[in-house]
């Protein structure tokens, strides 16, 4: 891509405070919007071939919104922590392993979505965030939900097509999960905390495609408790 366009591109930036440059082969985060740092609210690079996220990241100071699907990121710079105001991340479809250690510092994060990476646990930094919405972990490689689970603030969690054998009961502890998606994943019945229907938020679990059949769910005890949520909900929005 020659410079002109790029010039272009940012002179667009400054006036929008959105950057989009998705889909032109970058193999590295552009140096150049090092002058937009207080102008940028959202940045999208998505469908590039960016392995290294520059520390510069942290200097977006108004960023609201960090787009890098579809890229080859293995690990995310701390300093992508220091973003206070960020409440949307998309990193779908990269190689991420694990998040920063300070990734709790992301205070105003609504909106995370991680699938199609290489993680093995739900992260725990996630259970720190006070106004998660939606937490996308879908097509990574976990293989079991830890107890720290029972922090998360999140209102929808996305775990379809991972590995996950073995949940912890404390995921009927979250307070505002309503949505929790465990489609094709390696469950056995008596691996499902029966507390997910008796005694949790939850009115929509979605579970096909597991080591069960669905009209067994039907059979647990706290089953009607379930479905009263369910259909409270369904009403809600009809």
């Amino acid at each position: 891509m020659g410079n002109s366009a790029l010039k272009a591109h940012l002179e667009t930036a400054q006036k929008t405070g959105v950057f989009q440059l998705t889909g032109k082969g970058l193999t590295e985060f552009p140096e150049e919007l090092q002058k937009l740092t207080s102008n940028l609210r959202t940045i999208d690079l998505s469908n590039n071939k960016i392995e290294l996220l520059s520390p510069l990241i942290g200097k977006f100071s108004l960023l609201k919104s960090l787009v890098l699907n579809n890229n080859k990121l293995t690990a995310l710079p701390e300093e992508l922590c220091r973003l206070k105001k960020l409440e949307t991340l998309h990193l779908n479809g990269n190689h991420l392993r694990q998040l920063p250690a300070a990734f709790g510092q992301l205070s105003a994060l609504k909106t995370l979505n991680l699938s199609g990476n290489q993680l093995r646990t739900v992260p725990t930094q996630l259970c720190g965030l006070r106004h998660l919405d939606v937490v996308d972990l879908s097509k990574n490689q976990i293989q079991n939900v830890p107890d720290s689970v029972g922090e998360l603030q999140a209102i929808e969690l996305n775990l379809n097509q991972n590995q996950i054998s073995q949940i912890s009961v404390q995921i009927s502890h979250c307070p505002r999960l309503k949505v929790l998606r465990l489609e094709e994943n390696c469950l056995e019945l008596s691996m499902l905390p029966q507390s997910i229907l008796s005694d949790s938020q939850i009115s929509l679990l979605a579970v096909e495609g597991n080591l069960f059949e669905i009209k067994k769910l039907r059979e647990l005890e706290g089953y009607d408790k379930y479905m009263e949520r369910f259909t409270a909900t369904k009403k809600k929005f009809a």
